[in-house]
Protein backbone atom coordinates (compact mmCIF):
# COMPACT_ATOMS: atom_id res chain seq x y z
CA UNK A 1 0.00 0.00 0.00
CA UNK A 2 1.34 3.41 -0.89
CA UNK A 3 2.39 5.53 2.05
CA UNK A 4 -0.23 8.07 3.00
CA UNK A 5 0.59 11.70 2.43
CA UNK A 6 1.02 14.18 5.25
CA UNK A 7 -2.43 15.55 4.44
CA UNK A 8 -4.31 12.24 4.61
CA UNK A 9 -7.68 12.31 2.91
CA UNK A 10 -10.27 12.53 5.67
CA UNK A 11 -13.39 11.59 3.74
CA UNK A 12 -15.68 8.66 4.51
CA UNK A 13 -13.81 6.31 2.17
CA UNK A 14 -10.51 7.04 3.89
CA UNK A 15 -12.03 6.37 7.30
CA UNK A 16 -13.57 3.12 6.08
CA UNK A 17 -10.25 2.01 4.63
CA UNK A 18 -8.47 2.70 7.91
CA UNK A 19 -11.05 1.57 10.47
CA UNK A 20 -13.89 -0.18 8.68
CA UNK A 21 -12.75 -3.48 10.20
CA UNK A 22 -13.56 -2.11 13.67
CA UNK A 23 -17.32 -2.56 13.20
CA UNK A 24 -16.63 -6.22 13.83
CA UNK A 25 -15.96 -5.27 17.46
CA UNK A 26 -19.69 -4.68 18.02
CA UNK A 27 -20.92 -7.68 16.02
CA UNK A 28 -23.24 -10.13 17.76
CA UNK A 29 -21.29 -13.03 16.25
CA UNK A 30 -18.41 -13.92 18.62
CA UNK A 31 -16.35 -15.13 15.66
CA UNK A 32 -16.66 -11.74 13.97
CA UNK A 33 -15.66 -9.99 17.17
CA UNK A 34 -12.73 -12.36 17.57
CA UNK A 35 -11.49 -11.58 14.07
CA UNK A 36 -11.78 -7.85 14.75
CA UNK A 37 -9.85 -8.24 18.00
CA UNK A 38 -7.06 -10.02 16.14
CA UNK A 39 -6.97 -7.14 13.66
CA UNK A 40 -6.89 -4.65 16.53
CA UNK A 41 -4.00 -6.44 18.22
CA UNK A 42 -1.98 -6.26 15.00
CA UNK A 43 -2.84 -2.59 14.53
CA UNK A 44 -1.77 -1.83 18.10
CA UNK A 45 1.48 -3.75 17.59
CA UNK A 46 2.24 -1.58 14.57
CA UNK A 47 1.61 1.55 16.63
CA UNK A 48 4.01 0.32 19.31
CA UNK A 49 6.69 -0.56 16.75
CA UNK A 50 6.29 2.76 14.93
CA UNK A 51 6.51 4.69 18.21
CA UNK A 52 9.71 2.84 19.14
CA UNK A 53 11.21 3.73 15.75
CA UNK A 54 10.12 7.36 16.11
CA UNK A 55 11.69 7.57 19.56
CA UNK A 56 14.86 5.95 18.25
CA UNK A 57 15.11 8.50 15.44
CA UNK A 58 14.44 11.32 17.90
CA UNK A 59 17.43 10.21 19.98
CA UNK A 60 19.66 9.74 16.94
CA UNK A 61 18.87 13.17 15.50
CA UNK A 62 18.78 15.07 18.81
CA UNK A 63 22.43 16.23 18.46
CA UNK A 64 21.38 18.20 15.35
CA UNK A 65 19.51 20.68 17.52
CA UNK A 66 15.79 21.33 17.68
CA UNK A 67 15.45 23.33 14.45
CA UNK A 68 17.51 21.00 12.30
CA UNK A 69 15.98 17.91 13.88
CA UNK A 70 12.50 19.06 12.87
CA UNK A 71 13.67 19.18 9.26
CA UNK A 72 15.54 15.87 9.28
CA UNK A 73 13.83 13.59 6.68
CA UNK A 74 14.47 10.33 8.57
CA UNK A 75 12.97 11.70 11.78
CA UNK A 76 10.00 13.21 9.97
CA UNK A 77 9.32 9.95 8.16
CA UNK A 78 9.45 7.93 11.40
CA UNK A 79 7.09 10.35 13.12
CA UNK A 80 4.71 10.33 10.14
CA UNK A 81 4.61 6.53 10.09
CA UNK A 82 3.75 6.49 13.77
CA UNK A 83 0.89 8.92 13.17
CA UNK A 84 -0.36 6.83 10.26
CA UNK A 85 -0.28 3.67 12.39
CA UNK A 86 -2.27 5.44 15.09
CA UNK A 87 -4.98 6.40 12.61
CA UNK A 88 -5.51 2.69 11.85
CA UNK A 89 -5.87 1.58 15.47
CA UNK A 90 -8.05 2.13 18.53
CA UNK A 91 -8.33 4.13 20.67
CA UNK A 92 -5.76 6.27 18.84
CA UNK A 93 -7.78 6.43 15.63
CA UNK A 94 -10.65 8.37 17.22
CA UNK A 95 -8.49 10.96 18.97
CA UNK A 96 -8.82 14.53 17.78
CA UNK A 97 -11.79 15.77 15.85
CA UNK A 98 -12.95 17.67 12.79
CA UNK A 99 -10.82 20.61 11.74
CA UNK A 100 -13.87 22.81 11.25
CA UNK A 101 -15.53 21.73 14.48
CA UNK A 102 -18.77 20.35 12.94
CA UNK A 103 -18.85 16.90 14.50
CA UNK A 104 -22.18 15.98 12.86
CA UNK A 105 -20.67 16.33 9.38
CA UNK A 106 -17.35 14.73 10.32
CA UNK A 107 -16.69 11.34 8.64
CA UNK A 108 -15.07 10.18 11.88
CA UNK A 109 -18.30 10.43 13.88
CA UNK A 110 -19.46 6.84 13.12
CA UNK A 111 -16.16 5.57 14.54
CA UNK A 112 -16.51 7.68 17.68
CA UNK A 113 -19.97 6.19 18.16
CA UNK A 114 -18.56 2.75 17.40
CA UNK A 115 -15.92 3.12 20.11
CA UNK A 116 -18.55 4.14 22.66
CA UNK A 117 -20.94 1.39 21.60
CA UNK A 118 -18.17 -1.20 21.92
CA UNK A 119 -17.53 -0.09 25.50
CA UNK A 120 -21.27 -0.12 26.24
CA UNK A 121 -22.09 -3.52 24.73
CA UNK A 122 -18.88 -5.46 25.37
CA UNK A 123 -17.23 -3.70 28.33
CA UNK A 124 -14.93 -6.57 29.28
CA UNK A 125 -13.48 -6.86 25.77
CA UNK A 126 -13.11 -3.07 25.57
CA UNK A 127 -11.33 -3.00 28.92
CA UNK A 128 -8.99 -5.81 27.98
CA UNK A 129 -8.05 -4.53 24.54
CA UNK A 130 -8.51 -0.75 24.42
CA UNK A 131 -9.16 0.67 27.88
CA UNK A 132 -8.99 4.45 27.70
CA UNK A 133 -11.15 6.16 30.31
CA UNK A 134 -10.03 9.65 29.36
CA UNK A 135 -10.88 8.99 25.72
CA UNK A 136 -14.29 7.64 26.74
CA UNK A 137 -15.00 10.75 28.77
CA UNK A 138 -13.92 13.20 26.09
CA UNK A 139 -15.86 11.39 23.36
CA UNK A 140 -19.06 11.30 25.42
CA UNK A 141 -18.72 15.04 26.00
CA UNK A 142 -18.17 15.61 22.29
CA UNK A 143 -21.18 13.61 21.12
CA UNK A 144 -23.37 15.34 23.70
CA UNK A 145 -22.66 18.57 21.81
CA UNK A 146 -23.15 17.19 18.31
CA UNK A 147 -25.91 18.60 16.10
CA UNK A 148 -28.84 16.21 16.62
CA UNK A 149 -29.63 14.48 13.34
CA UNK A 150 -32.17 11.66 13.73
CA UNK A 151 -29.77 8.77 13.12
CA UNK A 152 -27.27 10.13 15.62
CA UNK A 153 -29.98 10.89 18.16
CA UNK A 154 -31.29 7.33 17.87
CA UNK A 155 -27.82 5.89 18.41
CA UNK A 156 -27.19 8.08 21.45
CA UNK A 157 -30.58 7.18 22.90
CA UNK A 158 -29.68 3.49 22.56
CA UNK A 159 -26.34 4.09 24.28
CA UNK A 160 -27.97 5.77 27.27
CA UNK A 161 -30.40 2.86 27.61
CA UNK A 162 -27.62 0.27 27.44
CA UNK A 163 -25.49 2.05 30.01
CA UNK A 164 -28.22 2.53 32.65
CA UNK A 165 -28.97 -1.20 32.63
CA UNK A 166 -25.50 -2.28 33.72
CA UNK A 167 -23.32 -1.97 36.79
CA UNK A 168 -21.69 1.46 36.96
CA UNK A 169 -18.39 1.82 35.11
CA UNK A 170 -15.86 4.61 35.17
CA UNK A 171 -17.14 7.77 33.44
CA UNK A 172 -20.68 6.41 32.97
CA UNK A 173 -21.97 9.47 34.79
CA UNK A 174 -20.98 11.48 31.71
CA UNK A 175 -23.93 9.94 29.86
CA UNK A 176 -26.21 12.36 31.70
CA UNK A 177 -24.89 14.97 29.25
CA UNK A 178 -26.03 12.78 26.37
CA UNK A 179 -29.43 12.12 27.94
CA UNK A 180 -30.01 15.84 28.37
CA UNK A 181 -28.97 16.46 24.76
CA UNK A 182 -31.35 13.82 23.31
CA UNK A 183 -34.15 14.15 25.87
CA UNK A 184 -37.42 12.87 24.39
CA UNK A 185 -40.55 10.93 25.22
CA UNK A 186 -38.89 7.84 23.77
CA UNK A 187 -35.84 8.15 26.02
CA UNK A 188 -37.93 8.87 29.10
CA UNK A 189 -40.11 5.85 28.36
CA UNK A 190 -37.05 3.62 28.22
CA UNK A 191 -35.68 5.12 31.41
CA UNK A 192 -39.04 4.68 33.16
CA UNK A 193 -39.04 0.99 32.26
CA UNK A 194 -35.47 0.62 33.50
CA UNK A 195 -36.32 2.45 36.74
CA UNK A 196 -39.19 -0.02 37.31
CA UNK A 197 -37.14 -3.12 36.48
CA UNK A 198 -35.93 -5.83 38.84
CA UNK A 199 -32.31 -4.74 38.42
CA UNK A 200 -31.05 -2.54 41.28
CA UNK A 201 -28.40 -1.07 38.96
CA UNK A 202 -31.00 -0.11 36.37
CA UNK A 203 -33.29 1.39 38.99
CA UNK A 204 -30.46 3.45 40.43
CA UNK A 205 -28.96 4.65 37.14
CA UNK A 206 -32.21 5.28 35.30
CA UNK A 207 -33.77 6.99 38.30
CA UNK A 208 -30.77 9.29 38.58
CA UNK A 209 -30.87 10.25 34.90
CA UNK A 210 -34.63 10.89 35.02
CA UNK A 211 -34.23 12.98 38.17
CA UNK A 212 -31.60 15.16 36.47
CA UNK A 213 -33.64 15.46 33.27
CA UNK A 214 -36.32 17.10 35.40
CA UNK A 215 -33.69 19.41 36.91
CA UNK A 216 -31.77 20.84 33.96
CA UNK A 217 -30.08 23.49 36.12
CA UNK A 218 -28.65 20.98 38.60
CA UNK A 219 -25.00 20.16 37.95
CA UNK A 220 -24.15 16.51 37.44
CA UNK A 221 -21.31 16.45 39.96
CA UNK A 222 -19.67 13.52 41.71
CA UNK A 223 -21.19 14.67 45.01
CA UNK A 224 -24.70 14.78 43.53
CA UNK A 225 -24.22 11.27 42.13
CA UNK A 226 -22.83 9.91 45.41
CA UNK A 227 -25.72 11.44 47.35
CA UNK A 228 -28.19 9.79 44.98
CA UNK A 229 -26.47 6.40 45.24
CA UNK A 230 -26.40 6.65 49.03
CA UNK A 231 -30.12 7.36 49.06
CA UNK A 232 -30.82 4.41 46.78
CA UNK A 233 -28.74 2.12 48.98
CA UNK A 234 -30.51 3.31 52.11
CA UNK A 235 -33.88 2.58 50.48
CA UNK A 236 -32.86 -1.07 50.10
CA UNK A 237 -32.12 -1.51 53.82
Amino acid sequence: MAEEADTDADDACAWAERLGWAFGLIAEDPAARGAALVHLAEAQRKVTDALARSNEMWLLTRPLGADEQCREPAFLQARRRHQQAQRRSLPDGVWGGPVGGDLAAWPGLPYVLLFLEWEARYPLEWTQHAKAWGTKQSLIREVARVRQEEAVKAKLTDLVEIVVHRAYRCKDREYVRVARAVDSADLRGRLDRAADSDSPWARCHAGYVLWLLDRPDLLNTRRVWQTWVAGEAAALL
